[in-house]
């Protein structure tokens, strides 16, 4: 005897239908905001000549980071400028800096929540654990249906794949404040709300930094998944050189995404150390 195989399929279409058919107004919503930022992010870094933005990214690396940064900094993109992938590299930027700011305002507000309600932190565990589980080409089909082939897709499914760190290590860091500090807080009749913004978070920060440097890093790992739905950007120079079997083309467009995430990491790292030095 064969137990009958569960319509799980014909449940999750079912949802998806019942979801774009009712929602569909809130979704066109979401992604005319999204569109609109990326399209920000977008005009913000292609406004200056390309060797002017070097110049100034270069600036911003050798006064947050160091000055061994700011020399890799202007090598990286002024090799990626003369290669031709300027405007694609800033496109890749502006939807890995969408996805991390939307990630960032909804990861810290959550994570704040798990750490001052263990109910919530144990129902939102399995959630985390499901999304950072579950294949990132997974969440692309019902990102389509929704809001269709183009950008605003890459965002949602990056946003998905991205958020959990910033939940998880905003948990932690909050958690992890000695408590004996909290105590004294309390002592000197702080409410809970002074506690949090005078006590816990400015002592978690540096786990909080760690947190959306993971979520930047797993951001920008999606640029060339979601360029298979239309998102552009250095991504779609990638698939493009697999498709069409270009080894230069390809190993050009992935020096490029390298460069870009060997900056955002270690420009983040030492946001990170910044904020340990200031504290200790």
């Amino acid at each position: 005897m064969t137990i009958p195989k569960l319509p799980l399929d014909e449940w999750i279409e079912s949802i998806v239908n019942g979801l774009e058919d009712r929602l569909s107004v809130l979704f066109d919503i979401f992604s005319t905001v999204i569109e609109g930022i990326v399209d920000f992010f977008s005009f913000l870094f292609l406004l200056p000549p390309s060797l002017l933005m070097v110049v100034i990214l270069a600036a911003v690396a050798y006064w947050f980071a160091s000055t061994s940064l700011a020399v890799f900094t202007l090598l990286g993109l002024f090799l990626i400028d003369n290669l031709g992938y300027w405007e694609h590299t800033m496109d890749t930027l502006a939807l890995v800096m969408t996805s991390a700011t939307i990630s960032i305002i909804l990861g810290v507000p959550l994570g704040i929540l798990c750490a001052r309600d263990n109910k919530i932190q144990n129902l939102l565990t399995p959630v985390l654990d499901f999304m950072q589980t579950m294949p990132a080409f997974v969440y692309l089909i019902p990102a389509v249906t929704f809001f269709g082939l183009g950008v605003v897709p890459g965002v949602i499914a990056s946003v998905i794949f991205a958020v959990p760190p910033t939940i998880r290590l905003t948990n932690l860091g909050i958690r992890q404040v000695p408590h004996d500090l909290i105590e004294a807080g309390e002592a000197f009749g702080s409410t809970p709300n002074q506690k949090l913004f005078k006590i816990q978070l400015p002592l978690a920060v540096p786990s909080i930094m760690a947190g959306i440097n993971q979520t930047i890093m797993l951001a920008l790992s999606m640029v060339v998944i979601s360029s298979m739905i239309g998102a552009q950007g250095i991504g779609a120079d990638v698939y493009r050189a697999v498709t069409q079997i270009k080894t230069g083309q390809g190993f050009e467009a992935g020096l490029c995404i390298v460069i870009l995430a060997i900056l955002l990491d270690r420009l983040s790292q030492h946001l990170v150390k910044r904020k340990q030095k200031r504290r200790g």
